[in-house]
């Protein structure tokens, strides 16, 4: 699979919106069997997505599958949600001065198994670079004349090789996932909140989003247009809903917004009359 070809199902949700209910019940003098039994009002629901009292958006709830996305993808969607944790970015470029740091398990041996222990040398040998003498002064023992195709198939076969040789040594896969590239595909379930998946998408519809989480943002955002446009009308990217970037100098070089600098620039040029007239 290539990125962009993951794909998003819903599961549940876009039926019947709860947020009409919910902004009725707070504020109606009537009982809740009246209020339960009153027609939908979508201009109730604008009414409260305007105000910014998004509070009753959660008790509609969207549940899509994913499949066909990476682990680097996994990083990016449980990193926004009800929680407060901070992860160090893997995206922005460090001029190659990232450590390349890993975590092994402490599973006994573990640290021993190495490529000789993986197939026979014969069951590796493909048309490409020869690797013999790099594999030999790695230490990895490997005897005869072995060829390995060095591109990025290539090594996640070997990747792939040793991971289900290591299943047939005994070793946990639970020790074994360690071996696993951030290739590797990922499926989920995910579920979230009208208002959850609105905050969501502020940030993962972004251009500065990675390409693969924003494919997974996008295609959850248009479904939700499609099965409840009430609620997701405005909804997308920041600039969507703000009327301008709040990421400023880091805005996309291929947009062209106008930045929240910039909008508070226009405003300090106005009188207080020009502005109560753009609000």
């Amino acid at each position: 699979m290539k990125v962009g070809e993951g794909n998003v199902v819903l599961i549940a949700g876009g039926g019947e919106i709860y947020a009409d209910v919910a902004g009725r019940f707070v504020g109606s003098k009537r009982s809740l069997e009246e209020i339960i039994a009153s027609d939908y009002n979508k201009n109730i629901v604008k009414n409260i997505i305007n105000a910014g009292h998004e509070a009753a958006l959660e008790f509609d709830y969207f549940i899509f599958g994913v499949e066909g996305y990476s682990r680097v993808s996994e990083a990016q969607l449980i990193r926004k949600r009800l929680a407060s944790y901070m992860i160090k970015s893997g995206r922005i470029e460090k001029g190659g001065e990232r450590s390349f740091d890993v975590v092994l398990p402490s599973a006994e041996g573990f640290e021993n198994f190495k490529l000789h222990h993986m197939i026979e040398p014969e069951e590796i040998t493909i048309d490409g670079i020869d690797l013999h003498d790099f594999l030999m002064d790695s230490g990895y023992g490997l005897e005869g004349d072995v060829k390995i195709n060095l591109n990025a198939k290539g090594i996640l076969d070997i990747v792939e090789a040793w991971y289900n040789r290591g299943v047939e040594l005994g070793y946990a896969e639970e020790d074994l996932r360690y071996l696993k590239p951030q290739a590797t595909e990922f499926k989920a379930l995910v579920g979230m909140n009208a208002r959850s998946w609105r905050d969501w998408w502020k940030i993962r519809c972004c251009r500065n989003a990675q390409t693969e989480i924003r494919d997974m943002a996008n295609k959850t955002l248009r479904i939700c247009k499609d099965t409840a446009p009430d609620l997701f009308e405005d909804a997308g990217p920041n600039c969507v809903r703000m009327g301008y970037c709040p990421e400023n100098k880091m805005q996309h070089e291929d947009c062209n917004i106008i930045t929240k600098d910039e909008m508070a620039d226009a405003l300090n040029m106005l009188d207080v009359d020009q502005i109560n007239h753009l609000f």
